[in-house]
Order: structure tokens, then sequence, then C-alpha cells
């Protein structure tokens, strides 16, 4: 097996331009090639740390910080090359980009980062598409089956920033198209429902209604409907877990296609079947990055398959 040198341990001081980053995100520039996997691995049994302490993979950074890079020898099989046919996906996909942020239409059924037994998603893709870019970061995450608008950002200022309005909730707009089964009340507008994320004995992630969850407000409106479908705009104030798919399946409304809150008996009924998750992040309405920036307004179409099942919905 062709193996690399391993590395000594490292200790980098986090710089100005690093303030605010998750430490997952930061090492990883450090660890090219290390699968997701292994570095979260690194992280709970101590082998990276900040200040001398151990930290959680969301711990954010701060100017100064000293971070322990633990030595990884990286064999060739553990650095996965995308394939051209997904490399060309990706290039087809972007949808907006300038030299702070790109944006890009995520496909169905692609994963936004490697991991969990999947060797490359989105973002692994990205940086081999644009190995000049070296500080290439997710903005947010979108499920694998959920498709549309997903943000990178290409500084970690532009990161910090981003990542900054998200949290505030009311100043980057979120907007997503969804159909569910049934006929959807034009009364059901203000959905706040909270919202308690559990892990799986295999680590799957789910999350339920429950009361001692965390609030969780989306918004709905009627585009369209008939009496088997409804076709929906939704808007997340929030931003937890599976927030939409949960709250229209505890509705009673659920996502069609929706393979871990949906109806499988309907689904499995429709002919032709959905083939996907009803879900699409239709639009990004992202403030201004800087003073003199105006607002900035993304749409992302649907795939093939969103539009035929719209076709169905009279």
């Amino acid at each position: 097996m062709n193996v690399t040198p391993a590395p000594a341990v490292r200790i980098v001081e986090v710089d100005a331009e690093s303030d605010g980053q998750r430490i997952d995100n930061f090492i990883a520039k450090f660890l090219k090639g290390v699968p997701k996997s292994r570095i979260y691995r690194c992280l709970r049994k101590g082998e990276v740390r900040v200040n001398g302490g151990r930290v959680k993979p969301s711990s954010k950074l701060v100017a100064g910080d000293k971070v322990r890079i633990p030595p990884i020898r990286i064999s060739q099989t553990e650095t996965p090359t995308a394939s051209s046919g997904l490399l060309d996906k990706l290039y087809n996909s972007i949808v907006y980009e300038d030299d702070r942020m790109l944006v890009v239409n995520k496909p169905c059924g692609l994963a936004v980062h490697g991991g969990s037994g999947i060797s490359i998603g989105v973002i692994e893709g990205m940086r081999q598409l644009r190995p000049e870019e070296k500080n290439l970061e997710l903005v947010h995450r979108l499920d694998r089956d959920t498709s549309g608008c997903l943000m990178i950002s290409k500084k970690s200022s532009i990161l910090k920033k981003l990542q900054s309005f998200l949290v505030k909730k009311d100043e980057l707009e979120k907007h997503y198209q969804t159909i569910v089964h049934g006929r959807w009340s034009k009364r059901k507008q203000h959905v706040d429902l909270p919202l308690q994320k559990n892990t799986l004995s295999s680590g799957e992630r789910i999350s339920r209604v429950h009361a001692d969850g965390k609030q969780s407000l989306t918004r709905f409106s009627v585009e369209q409907q008939n009496e088997s479908f409804s076709l929906l705009n939704v808007q997340p104030i929030t931003g937890r877990t599976h927030q939409i798919r949960v709250h229209c399946a505890h509705l009673g409304h659920p996502i069609v296609g929706d393979p871990k809150y949906g109806a499988e008996q309907l689904d499995q009924s429709l002919k032709p079947k959905p083939g996907r998750l009803m879900l699409h992040a239709a639009k990004l309405i992202i403030p201004p990055l800087q003073p003199g920036d105006k607002t900035t307004v993304v749409v992302a179409d649907y795939d093939e398959r969103f539009l035929k099942f719209i076709d169905r919905i009279a």
C-alpha cells in the first residue's frame, strides 16, 4: 500500500481570518484528504485539543487559540478522487458565484460532505474542482435527499459573516418548496412546535415534536393544491434538524417521498412513484456582506422529477 510519511504533531495559532470558525472545518484544512469521519474520531478521542483541552466538533475558535493538530498517516485509499461525472455535475450546478462565495443547486441524493459510508460529497468535490480556492467551506447543510441552494464560502471571514446571518434567523432568508400529501389548510401559516433531536444506536439522527425540545418556527403558504397533494412555499425561521419534514409529518401532511418521516404506504401506492424526497431549497435572499453591497437573490430550478410531480397537482 502506498503510504505518505506521517507528519509530527503541530501546534497552530488561530489567526484573525479563522476567528469564529468551527474546529472540525479548521483542522480539515491541515489534514487534506483525511475523511471527515476520521477527523471526528480524532476530536472524540482528544487527539485534537484547543489550548490544551478537549473540544466538540462544533466548537468555535477564537483568534489566538492554540490548536493541536495530531499526526495522521494517510493511505492513498483514504483520499478518494471525484469522478469526472461528479465534477461535471457540480460544475453545472453552480447557480451563483463571486470572489467571496458560490451557491450550488445541490442534486437530490448527493451528500454535502463525506462520512458515514459516503466517500465524497459536495464540498470534497468542489475542492477538487477548484483546487486554487484554498478555503472552501460549507456555510450550512442540506439533507442528502433535499435538493437546492447550498452556500459555500471562499474566505473564512465570509463564512463567519454568513453564519452570523443564519444565527440571527431574520437576516438571511431560506425559502423552500415542498409537495405534501393531502390538502393543506390555508390557516396553517405559522407552525411553532418545539423539536427534540435524538441519535439512534445506529448513529442515525431523528427529530420529533416534544415539549422539552427547542423552539422551532416554520412559515407555510399554499402555492397550489388538489385533494391529494399540496405544493407549499416554506420558510424555516429556525434551523433545527429535519425541521420542515417533522413539522409537515406531525400535522398529518408528510412530504411525498420522505423515507424517514413520510407515509410509506401512500408513497408506494403512487404510480409512478415519486422517486425522490419532494423538498427543494428554492431561493436564498442574502443581505449585503459589506457596506456598499446589494442584497443578493439566488434561485435554484427544480429537477425533472420534481417538475413532473408538480404536473400532478391541478
